[in-house]
């Protein structure tokens, strides 16, 4: 198992395999985007100047999870801080530890960074993922998010 931050000159491949795991998590989540939309997506997630990261988790050359970060900075943490976005494991790779290892490597390299804080969303009745962020420090922050599309 190799988990590894996606350098934005990686492979091009690479991407093709993060949209396609990724299109995955969006079916499940019944998220209606295509696999082009998505792709582009990626692909301006990759561009240097996007202040967005990717990372995986690959076997045996296949992408198996990923972690999709955007960075900002945030004044109730007196700096840049990430949120981030999605993290997902293919279904047939769960409970390997897959998702504990993503998050480690991205622990590490934001503390390297210097971020000061990494927050995340997730559903409220998702006991598996909530226990795995509390064990690695998360707490809950109480608040309602809301969204609109442009």
């Amino acid at each position: 198992m190799k988990v590894y931050k996606v350098e934005k000159s990686e492979n091009p491949e690479i991407r093709l395999k993060i949209t396609e795991l990724m299109m995955e998590q969006m079916s499940a989540l019944s998220i209606d985007i295509n696999e082009e939309e998505l792709l582009k997506t990626v692909d301006l997630a990759l561009e240097e100047s996007s202040g967005a990261e990717i990372f995986a988790a690959e076997t045996n050359g296949k992408i198996v999870g990923c972690a999709f970060l955007n960075k900002g900075i945030g004044l109730d943490k007196g700096g840049p801080y990430i949120w981030l976005n999605d993290l997902y494991v293919q279904k047939d790779f769960r409970r390997q530890g897959i998702a504990r290892k993503l998050l480690l490597k991205v622990l590490y390299w934001a503390e390297q960074e210097d971020f000061k804080g990494i927050e995340l969303e997730t559903g409220i009745n998702n006991a598996a993922t909530k226990k795995l962020y509390n064990s690695l420090g998360f707490y809950d922050i109480v608040s309602k998010r809301y969204g609109r599309q442009l």
